[in-house]
């Protein structure tokens, strides 16, 4: 029975990392056009997440858990838009390194993973509580 709750624990650490992977996701949709507000000014740089495993010595599992966050550091995209407050003396508007594609399916993957835990602790519930009957 001790590895059917465990993986409670380790389903819990996987949805809770993929829900900060899903904000990351959400912020970096929201920024897709977010420019500087000067001349040259730098526009918003895409963020990155990063997970690791680690040992819960108290409860003797390996967790998933965020092993920090990051920037994109590919290339702002450039565009010519000479009458935006944020251009450049030649006209040029630096626009964020976020591509709207990779971000949603970088979502979809986080839901799928999501989901995934989720079905690891209905089927555990469903074990115990099939255990707990057998016991009766």
């Amino acid at each position: 029975m001790t590895g059917v709750v465990d993986a409670f624990f380790i389903a819990g650490s996987g949805m809770r990392v993929q829900g900060d992977r899903l904000r990351v996701v959400a912020e970096n949709i929201a920024n897709v056009d977010s420019t500087g507000q000067t001349p040259g000014a730098l526009p918003y740089q895409r963020k990155t997440i990063t997970f690791k495993n680690v040992l819960d010595r108290e409860l003797g599992i390996e967790k998933v858990t965020v092993s920090g966050y990051g920037v994109d550091k590919s290339p702002f995209k450039k565009k010519l838009e000479p009458g935006h407050p944020a251009a450049d003396a030649q006209g040029y508007v630096l626009y964020p390194n976020v591509d709207s594609v990779i971000e949603l399916v970088d979502m979809h993957e986080a839901q799928r993973a999501y989901e995934a835990n989720v079905n690891v602790i209905d089927v555990s519930r469903s074990m115990i509580a099939q255990t707990l009957d057998l016991l009766k």
